[in-house]
């Protein structure tokens, strides 16, 4: 998949399907990230149940298929967790969408496909589905604004950025903060950014461009096609290959990656010095 070789990607998918036992599908001894759903089965002109048991950021990304995928179903009813309803509703208007309750998840349909397993099963690259997808309506901010998230979670500390590496990046631009804490960071809102999926889409639709680390951000971004740029590890997620600044996955990224571990100051140095050059143009765009 990082490499672009899908139709390789998919034939290993396909022989680990063939490999797995079936009494282990949806494994409810398993936390929801590491279970199987699809079964080969299948989903031409049935009633599909799409799971989604990754992070947010997984369902945001894989959500492009949707569309693609109510194409070829009877129906199409999407699991997904309860925030991102909202979002998932803009993709398309076939879906029926429902909170996922982790203690209480939907009984199967006639087939069931987890939400990352969808382009395997519609055999479909992530770079031809058109971008954006997602839809929101833009807060109102500055000409030239950036939004600024510094922190992916504490389950991958490496992905965070000490947030007063960030500083240079405020004086060359009117930022925001896209993290749900107060900052000391010189920016609009100093107290954070609401811990609210709809105040956070519309803050990242209203930016000129996000300046993010591998999360939940990026993605969203990515999908309302806004001009982003990740900070990425030395060694980063399986859809960002570290050798190309681009991504299939979102034609608006730009990837920033470590050229050694733990060196976040050489990647905010090189931010710094496009975002120069971006705040450049944007002022004179606002003169001409």
């Amino acid at each position: 998949m990082r490499a672009g070789d899908y139709p390789a990607a998919w034939a290993m998918s396909a022989a680990a399907m063939r490999a797995r036992d079936p009494a282990t599908r949806d494994d409810p001894a398993l936390p929801y990230h590491l279970r199987w759903v699809w079964d080969g089965r299948p989903f031409e002109g049935r009633d599909v149940l799409v799971r989604c048991y990754h992070g947010l950021g997984d369902t945001i990304q894989f959500a492009r298929f949707l569309p693609l995928l109510a194409d070829r179903a009877a129906s199409v009813t999407v699991e997904a967790p309860e925030r991102l309803l909202p979002v998932l509703a803009t993709v398309d208007a076939r879906l029926r969408l429902l909170p996922f309750d982790v203690a209480h998840p939907l009984p199967p349909a006639e087939c069931d496909l987890e939400i990352t397993e969808l382009d395997h099963a519609l055999r479909t690259a992530p770079d031809a589905v058109p971008v954006p997808y997602v839809v929101a309506s833009r807060a109102v901010l500055p000409r030239g604004a950036v939004g600024l998230c510094y922190k992916a979670g504490d389950w991958d500390a490496g992905r965070n950025v000490p947030p007063d590496l960030l500083a240079p990046l405020t004086g060359l631009a009117p930022c925001l903060t896209l993290n749900a804490e107060p900052t000391s960071l010189a920016v609009l809102n100093p107290d954070g950014c609401a811990f609210d999926m709809g105040a956070t889409v519309a803050l990242v639709a209203g930016c000129d461009l996000v300046i993010t680390v591998d999360t939940m951000i990026a993605h969203l971004a990515g999908a309302l096609g806004r001009p982003v740029w990740l900070m990425l590890k030395a060694e980063p997620d399986w859809r960002w290959a570290p050798e190309r600044s681009t991504s299939a996955w979102y034609p608006s990224a730009r990837l920033y990656v470590q050229e050694a571990p733990a060196d976040w100051s050489g990647v905010v140095a090189r931010v710094a010095h496009d975002l120069s050059a971006f705040s450049t143009d944007r002022r004179q765009e606002s003169l001409s």
